[in-house]
């Protein structure tokens, strides 16, 4: 204790006194923001941590070869870059020497733990082949169908049909969050926290997971990796709270854990096709491991789908056109919501790209180098430097989308088959549009998330017309993934006929 009181009153000061020198500074001339002595370009940083993507974007693309060095202090120094030839090299030609470092690691251990969304080398290789073989089967496949079906005509529809009868106004955010995590929860390990319910309920586990979720990412706001510590040992502030946070999350995950162990103990053979269970009786029933799977598959399938189709439905009430296609496709495929039937979908998959390109759900995405290397582009790299690839600038660079970048136009993704009125999908180099990672890192989830989300239009545009209440246009916002800062707040409206 005596030895964190000495720290606080070294740091403290200097920390004011630096303050001060930046508050009299002018602002600097260049795209570049202006370093100090020790705490480098952190109080740039830190003017800027609730538009970060906006604020490192706009230095990415101002750099001619899309890339901007960061130094965030106490040295701490980023390289952030939307160079294509880089994030090939990061994510697949030199993989090994970039993972998700010490930092990384340390910032998110107490509530991710040793998952495979904060591991690398030998652990994450044996997650990520357990992984695979769950995702690869048919009766997988199936359970995902019915539960987003069930979840889609039981609970959101319902709830749609009730906010248009007494016109009242919805945080449409909310709701598709709501809707994401009960999803993920049943196919991760076949429980049903009952989130979106007609009365909206605080359930305590999604709570929880929330403010686990937001308390981590302020680890990562932190001036230096010691503050967040001294806070920690001191359990005050976001540090008290995220203790509490994360002990609420794993002590229910250990719940589920041990008694999906005794489910399938008594069963004696798979009857549950969730994932915990099956990574349960493929032999690894360690109750910490379970636990790491819970929550590393509820954080990545939670709010990503669920932040895409928020910004999807925004953008489809400006643009009319766009929706009468999408509403002339759905009518075509009522009714079909498996994974095979959803391809044909290819207008409906156009839209949710091009809307994903503008606002992905994971704006940055940050690795380190396990030894010194030289990108593409000639930036050297140090040993223990991380560098962020940065889908959200990626999205906005003329040289890879055209000069009619900043437009949302889901043709752009498409090309006419020779039949006539038929298009065809156009996928893009996943290293031009690294939404859902690539390499030996990409998304195993791509396709569970399409199905979940072609689901929703399909479901939700049939019937309904989302309205969002006027207002300033919404601010993109990152937490670990992306948020329409304040919510969405829309009308529902029913459609009297198909394409009205």
């Amino acid at each position: 204790m005596e030895s964190l009181h000495m720290a606080l009153s070294i740091l403290v000061p200097l920390f004011f006194l630096a303050f001060a020198i930046f508050k009299k500074s002018q602002p600097a001339s260049s795209k570049l923001p202006r370093s100090y002595p020790i705490f480098g370009s952190f109080f740039t940083f830190w003017k800027n941590k609730e538009r970060f993507a906006q604020w490192t974007a706009d230095l990415v693309l101002a750099s001619p070869n899309l890339t901007c060095p960061i130094d965030l202090g106490f040295g701490r120094k980023v390289v952030a870059t939307a160079n294509v030839d880089n994030v090939r090299h990061i994510l697949k030609s030199n993989f090994q020497n970039y993972g998700k470092g010490p930092f990384i690691r340390s910032t998110f251990k107490d509530f991710l733990g040793d998952g495979i969304l904060n591991v690398d080398g030998e652990s994450w290789k044996f997650q990520r082949q357990l992984s695979i073989q769950a995702f690869n089967t048919r009766s997988l496949r199936k359970f995902v169908e019915d539960v987003v079906d069930s979840e889609l005509s039981d609970r959101l529809l319902p709830i749609l049909k009730k906010a248009a009868s007494e016109r009242t106004v919805l945080d449409f955010q909310d709701i598709l969050q709501r809707f994401a995590f009960d999803n993920i929860c049943m196919i991760a390990f076949g429980y049903d926290p009952q989130y979106l319910l007609p009365s909206l309920p605080e359930t305590k586990f999604a709570v929880a997971f929330e403010n686990s979720t937001r308390d981590s990412r302020e680890r990562v706001n932190s001036i230096a990796p010691i503050f967040w510590k001294i806070k920690r040992a001191l359990n005050i502030g976001s540090e008290k709270q995220l203790e509490i946070a994360v002990r609420e999350v794993r002590d229910f995950a250990k719940e589920l854990v041990s008694g999906k162990k005794r489910e399938l103990q008594a069963e004696k053979s798979l009857h549950s096709v969730d994932l915990l269970s099956r990574f349960l009786s493929s032999g690894h029933s360690d109750e910490n491991f379970g636990v790491d799977i819970v929550i590393n598959f509820i954080l990545a399938g939670r709010d990503t789908t669920s932040a895409a189709l928020t910004w999807f439905f925004w953008l489809l009430s400006s643009h009319p056109e766009v929706e009468n296609q999408i509403l002339k496709e759905t009518k075509q495929k009522a009714e079909e919501t498996s994974y095979d039937e959803v391809k044909n979908m290819v207008y409906t998959h156009a839209a949710l790209c091009e809307t994903m390109r503008l606002y992905p759900p994971v704006a940055t995405d940050t690795k380190s180098a396990m030894s010194d290397d030289v990108l593409p582009d000639g930036t050297v790299m140090k040993k223990g430097m991380r560098v962020t690839y940065h889908p959200y600038a990626m999205g906005r660079v003329e040289k890879l989308w055209g000069a009619d970048w900043a437009e949302f136009r889901p043709v752009r993704w498409l090309e006419r088959k020779e039949e006539a009125g038929k298009w065809s999908f156009v996928n893009r180099d996943s290293y031009s549009y690294p939404v859902f990672q690539a390499g030996p890192r990409i998304c195993l989830g791509k396709d569970m998330a399409f199905l979940q989300m072609k689901a929703v239009v399909a479901g939700v545009m049939q019937q309904f017309k989302v309205v969002p209440v006027a207002g300033p246009e919404p601010v993109y916002v990152t937490v670990i993934t992306a948020k329409m800062k304040g919510g969405f707040p829309v009308r529902i409206e029913e459609r009297a006929q198909f394409g009205s």
